[in-house]
C-alpha cells in the first residue's frame, strides 16, 4: 500500500471538477501541466486564466523532499517558524553525505562516523515535527520518491533541483530552495510564475544503443542550459507511450540541465505498470479512475503549436546515441568519428579513465540491467575492462533486487566498485584524489546529469562526458570516448576482432522488486517530547540568527566581484568537501563565490579589496567589508546560478553582507533563492552595461525607496577616477516579495504572521 494514500485520493477527488473549470475558465484544451497546475492552486477552483509567464499564483503542493545536504538550512529555517508539525507529507532523505572511495560497506560506515551529529540531528527534528526520514544508505532522494512518493497528477516541491525525476511518474515536481519548502511546510501557499510550455512530441521507437537519456541529451542540445528557463516541458506522442516509466523519469531528470520549471509526462500503461511493481496497486487503480485528466487534451497533442509556447519534435527511431560535455550537459557529440574530431580540434583526452553509472539520473532496475548485459559481454568475448568501473544503485531496493538477480556480480567480476546507495561522484563525494586541484587532465564518462568543471572529483582538468549507462559500460569497456559500439570492433585477450551485441535489459525485474530493510524511520505521531540538540562549539551546525533588513536606502556599496561566464551555484557554493558545512551557515559561508571567474583577472577567488588596495580570497574580502559595515554587489553573466536548489549560494553572499546581485540573466531557482533571503535580484536593462562596471566601482542606489513591482531601480555607478555611470535595473518582485525584502527576508514575515 502507497504512503499516504489518503491523501493521493484527495488529489483525485477533486481534480475532474478544477480541470474542467479551467478549461471553461480558459475556454480552450488543455495540457497536462495546465490540468495539474489548475488542479492545485491554494484557493482551489479557479475562476481566471492565468497568463504563462507573467501571473504569479499561489499553489499548494501535495508533498515536499528534502535531501540531507539542504534538510539542514530547510529544517534549521523551519525550526523558527514557530509550527508543531509538517503541515504537508514531507521526507528527509541521506543520500548527499557519503563519500565514494573504496565501496559501500566502508564508505557507509565512514559517512555514519564522520557526519553521525548531522544525520542524528536530521533524524530528532524530522520524528518531532512529523517527517518520515530515510537513513543512510536507502537510496538517492529521487529514486526513492519515484519507488514510494511520485504519483500520476500530483504536484511537489523538493529541496534540490533534480526533484524533476518525479515527472516520470506523470507529476509536477519543482526543486526550490529551502525557504520555499518552509512556506510549505508551515501551511502556506507555494508561490511561482505560471509557466510557459514546451511540448517535445516524440514520434517513433527507441532500439538498439539509443536510450531515454539520448532523448533529453538531444533536447539539452536545441535548448542549451537555459532554454527551458520559466517553462514546464511536457512530453508527448508515440515516442513517450513507448518508454519505460524509469526512462521518463530520466528524461525528466536532465530537464534541470536545461533550466526547466520542470518535465512530465502524461499517465499511460508504463506509469501503470511501474505503480504495481512497486506495491502501488492501490494508486494506480485510483488513477485509472479519473486517466483522462491525468494527461494532456487529445486535441493539444494533435495540434501543439497552438497550445504550447515552442514545440520541438524528435523521432526516436532515428536517434542515435551522444555524449553530451565536457564541462557543460548541452555540448552534444554523437558516438564515433564525430567525437573523434570533436576531440582533437579540442584537445579532448580520448583515453578514458573512469565509467561511473549511478546517480538519481540512471540508477534504476532497468539502467543497471542494461548495463550489466554489456557488461556480461565484455566477460563472454574475453574484453576485459580498459578503465575503472563504479556503480551507484539508486536505492536499497534496486540494490538488492539487482543483487540477488546477479547484475551487480557480473560488474563485480569486471572489478567494478559498488558504491554505496548514494550520490557520491555525481555531487562531488569522490574521493579520488588526495590533491584534486593539481590532478592531471583526464577524461571520464558517465551517466550522470552534470559535468561542470570540478564537479565529480574537484579536478579542474577532468573533461567528464555524459551519455546512457549502456553506452558508459561500452565506451569504459573500450577504454577511449570515441568508441562506436555499432561500427567499431575490439580486440579480445585472444587477439580476435569482437563486436560489442546490442543492450538487452528488463523495464522491471522479472521475479519483482524484493528489499530486507528499505531504510525508513516513520515519525512519531507526537514529537513534542523530542529533544534537538546543536552544540554551540559543533563546526558542522548552527542556530540561525534572523537577517536584518537591508533598507531602502544603500549607498556606497562596493563591488565584490564582477563574475565573467558561467557561474553556477557550484561556483558561489561549492558542494564536494563543503557539504560538512551545510549546517553552518558561518563555517560554508568561506566558500563562497570561491569558484566565480573575476572578470578583470581571469583568476579564480582573487579579488580587489577596495579598502586597502590588495588581493584576496572572494570570502576574506567580503569578511573585511562587513566588519567596516559596506554593503557589497555581486556582477555577473548569463544564466548566473544555474545548477543545484541550494540556496546557501544566496544565504552565503546574504550573510557575509552582499546587498544585490547584478547580472544579465538569471537562472529560476537561485532568483527566487535571493528574493526569500531579502536581497536584491537584479539584471541589467542593458546588457551591454555589464562592460561598465569597473573593478574599483561603489554603487549607489537612487531610488530604492520607490522599489516597486514593475518599475525599474537606477544604480549610480562611481568610478575611482570620480566619473560616473547610471544604470537601469529590471526586477521581477511583487509586492509580496518586496514585503520579504523590507522585513529582511520571507522566514521574518512567516515568523511575524505566526506570532500575530
Amino acid at each position: 500500500m502507497a504512503f499516504d494514500i489518503d491523501m493521493i485520493k484527495k488529489v483525485y477527488a477533486n481534480v475532474a471538477e478544477r480541470v474542467d473549470a479551467a478549461r471553461n475558465v480558459t475556454g480552450k484544451p488543455l495540457t497536462l501541466a495546465e490540468k495539474i497546475l489548475y488542479s492545485h492552486l491554494w484557493d482551489g477552483t479557479t475562476n481566471k486564466a492565468f497568463s504563462r509567464g507573467a501571473d504569479y499564483v499561489d499553489f499548494a503542493p501535495d508533498r515536499i523532499a528534502l535531501q540531507d545536504a539542504t534538510a539542514q538550512m530547510a529544517l534549521l529555517q523551519f525550526m523558527q517558524a514557530g509550527k508543531s508539525k509538517v503541515a504537508v507529507p514531507t521526507t528527509t532523505h541521506c543520500d548527499h553525505l557519503i563519500q565514494a572511495k573504496n565501496g559501500a560497506g566502508s564508505d557507509l560506515q565512514s559517512a555514519l562516523n564522520t557526519s553521525n551529529e548531522v544525520f542524528n540531528f536530521l533524524e530528532s527534528v524530522s520524528n518531532k515535527y512529523g517527517l518520515g526520514f530515510w537513513k543512510p544508505g536507502a537510496g538517492i532522494i529521487h529514486q526513492v520518491v519515484l519507488e514510494n512518493y511520485a504519483f500520476p497528477g500530483g504536484m511537489m516541491i523538493g529541496t534540490d533541483s533534480h526533484t524533476v525525476n518525479a515527472g516520470g511518474l506523470g507529476m509536477v515536481a519543482i526543486g526550490v530552495g529551502g525557504a520555499d519548502a518552509v512556506d510549505v511546510m508551515a501551511g502556506m501557499p507555494w508561490e511561482l510564475k505560471f509557466p510557459k510550455l514546451i511540448g517535445v512530441k516524440l514520434t517513433g521507437k527507441l532500439s538498439g544503443w539509443t536510450a531515454p537519456k539520448d532523448v533529453i541529451l538531444r533536447v539539452a542540445d536545441i535548448l542549451t542550459v537555459k532554454g527551458g528557463t520559466g517553462a514546464i516541458v511536457e512530453y508527448f506522442g508515440p515516442g513517450a507511450e513507448s518508454m519505460s516509466c524509469t526512462g521518463k523519469g530520466t528524461i525528466c531528470n536532465m530537464g534541470a540541465e536545461i533550466g526547466a520549471t520542470t518535465s512530465t509526462f502524461g499517465y499511460d500503461e508504463s506509469m501503470e505498470r511501474y505503480l504495481r511493481a512497486t506495491d502501488r496497486s492501490d494508486v494506480a487503480d485510483a488513477a485509472n479512475k479519473v486517466k483522462e485528466y491525468l494527461t494532456g487534451d487529445a486535441e493539444v497533442y494533435a495540434n501543439p503549436e497552438n497550445y504550447f509556447d515552442q514545440v520541438i519534435e524528435i523521432n526516436l527511431s532515428e536517434l542515435k546515441p551522444l555524449l553530451n560535455g565536457p564541462f557543460t550537459p548541452d555540448l552534444s557529440t554523437e558516438a564515433g568519428k564525430d567525437m573523434t574530431d570533436k576531440a582533437n580540434e579540442n584537445g579532448w583526452p580520448l583515453k578514458v579513465e573512469w565509467g561511473l553509472i549511478g546517480s538519481c539520473t540512471n540508477s534504476s532496475y532497468e539502467d543497471l540491467s542494461r548495463a550489466s548485459s554489456i557488461a556480461q559481454q565484455a566477460i563472454d568475448k574475453g574484453l576485459g575492462i580498459k578503465a575503472e568501473f563504479g556503480i551507484n544503485p539508486g536505492s536499497e531496493k534496486v540494490r538488492y533486487t539487482a543483487d540477488r538477480d546477479g547484475i551487480l556480480g557480473i560488474f563485480e567480476k569486471l572489478d567494478a566498485k559498488i558504491f554505496t546507495n548514494a550520490c557520491g561522484p555525481c555531487i562531488g563525494q569522490w574521493a579520488r584524489y588526495s590533491d584534486p586541484a593539481n590532478a592531471p587532465k583526464n577524461s571520464i564518462i558517465h551517466s550522470f546529469n552534470r559535468n561542470f568543471a570540478k564537479r565529480a572529483d574537484g579536478n579542474p582538468n577532468t573533461h567528464a562526458f555524459v551519455a546512457s549507462p549502456e553506452m558508459v559500460a561500452a565506451v569504459t569497456i573500450a577504454g577511449r570516448l570515441d568508441f562506436n559500439p555499432m561500427t567499431d570492433t575490439l580486440i579480445n585477450k585472444n587477439g580476435e576482432e569482437v563486436m560489442l551485441d546490442e543492450p538487452t535489459g528488463w523495464e522491471l525485474p522479472p521475479k519483482g522488486f524484493e528489499v530486507k530493510d528499505d531504510g525508513y524511520l516513520a515519525p512519531e505521531e507526537d514529537g513534542s517530547h523530542v529533544q534537538i540538540a546543536v552544540k554551540e562549539d559543533s563546526e558542522r551546525l548552527q542556530l540561525l540568527a534572523p537577517f536584518t533588513p537591508l533598507g531602502n536606502s544603500i549607498t556606497g556599496a562596493k563591488l565584490l566581484i564582477k563574475a565573467q561566464g558561467k557561474c553556477t551555484t557550484d561556483h558561489i557554493s561549492m558542494a564536494g568537501p563543503w557539504l560538512r558545512f551545510r549546517g553552518h551557515l558561518d563555517n560554508i559561508a568561506n566558500n563562497t563565490l570561491i569558484g566565480a571567474v573575476n572578470a578583470f583577472n581571469g583568476k579564480t577567488n582573487f579579488v580587489k579589496n577596495q579598502l586597502t588596495g590588495e588581493y584576496d580570497a572572494v570570502p576574506a574580502t567580503q569578511r573585511a567589508y562587513k566588519k567596516e559595515g559596506i554593503k557589497t554587489i555581486v556582477v555577473g553573466d548569463h544564466n548566473y546560478g544555474e545548477g543545484s536548489s541550494r540556496e546557501h549560494a544566496a544565504m552565503q553572499p546574504r550573510h557575509l553582507g552582499v546587498a544585490a546581485v547584478l547580472v544579465k540573466s538569471f537562472a529560476r531557482i537561485h532568483e527566487t533563492n535571493l528574493k526569500k533571503q531579502g536581497m536584491l535580484g537584479l539584471t541589467f536593462a542593458n546588457e551591454a552595461d555589464y562592460d561598465l562596471i569597473q573593478e574599483d566601482d561603489t554603487f549607489n542606489f537612487v531610488d530604492l525607496k520607490d522599489f516597486a513591482p514593475g518599475k525599474p531601480l537606477t544604480l549610480e555607478v562611481v568610478h575611482a577616477d570620480g566619473t560616473k555611470d547610471t544604470i537601469l535595473a529590471n526586477h521581477t518582485y511583487n509586492e509580496g516579495q518586496i514585503e520579504w525584502y523590507n522585513e529582511g527576508s520571507a522566514l521574518n514575515l512567516i515568523k511575524k504572521q505566526n506570532a500575530s
